[in-house]
């Protein structure tokens, strides 16, 4: 079964990183949620994508500079007002300023254990950050507080970190050998193209573009023994694209109409998979 990843929650019908976008995506049905972490001046967790507020926010200015009292004076969830469904125009979460707040790490992952239904959870290290390998360390630290930073099971890739950065993967192996790792890719090196992954990787993340350009790279992978995991796949027939070869996860936008395209005519429900799982 291809797991789907609400990439920065339901980021297509909320404002991505809210928790209404993640309160959002899990009421979808999506089987794991993504969210990209930075430091803040002092020393907090928020999931923010840009270097800088301007684009998801009601300010200005850099994340790593700022406090997270300086972050929650501000609104991250107007800015996508204009952008939203109809129906969900008057969703009460979407006009709660609470959850239009800057989200922390670790409110998300309270809302990942709080779930009433397992949810995974996909991080991703954002570089380069003048804090360096502080991000890793702090990003695990939090997991072991939430009794997370270690797999149930073997294969076992329900929290997993990922990166662009072949030295955030060194990181966390070196902090939490056992958790999986994601490398991420818009192009695949020379000395990968075999399916092979950086020390420190354990899952391949190459972009919708590679796996439509170069599907035999995700055969390739598989055939080294490597499961791949796709961003950001949006679009039905790049959806079709990554079942047909076998992709472990795809991360989207659309958690709620990719859901529904792999549950559509022809196809096994996957609630039905589930439960025999």
């Amino acid at each position: 079964m291809t797991v789907v990843v609400a990439h920065r929650g339901a980021s297509a019908d909320a404002p991505e990183h809210t928790l209404a976008a993640y309160v959002q995506a899990v009421a979808d049905g999506a089987d794991a949620l993504e969210c990209d972490v930075r430091l803040t001046a002092d020393g907090h967790l928020v999931c923010v994508h840009d270097r800088r507020i301007d684009r998801t926010s009601s300010g200005r200015g850099v994340v790593s500079v700022m406090t997270l009292a300086d972050l929650d004076r501000l609104d991250f969830g107007r800015w996508k007002a204009d952008t939203l469904r109809p129906e969900l125009d008057d969703e009460p979460l979407l006009l709660d300023e609470g959850h239009r707040r800057v989200l922390t790490l670790d409110r998300l992952l309270e809302l990942v254990v709080d779930s009433d239904r397992e949810v995974g959870l996909a991080i991703e290290t954002k570089h380069p950050t003048r804090y360096a390998g502080l991000v890793e360390q702090r990003t695990v630290e939090l997991l072991r507080h939430f009794g997370l930073a270690r797999p149930r099971r073997e294969g076992d890739s329900r929290i997993r970190i990922m990166s662009f950065s072949q030295l955030s993967m060194r990181r966390v192996r070196e902090l939490a050998p056992g958790l999986p790792t994601v490398f991420l890719m818009d192009r695949v090196p020379l000395r990968l193209r075999d399916g092979s992954l950086p020390f420190g990787a354990r899952i391949a993340g190459p972009s919708i573009e590679i796996v439509r350009a170069h599907p035999r790279y995700v055969q390739r992978a598989h055939a080294a023994g490597v499961a791949v995991h796709v961003w950001t796949v949006d679009e039905p027939a790049d959806v079709d694209l990554c079942v047909a070869l076998g992709v472990e996860a795809i991360i989207t936008n659309r958690p709620r109409e990719v859901l529904a395209h792999l549950d559509g005519p022809g196809r096994p429900r996957r609630t039905d998979v589930r439960a025999q799982a």
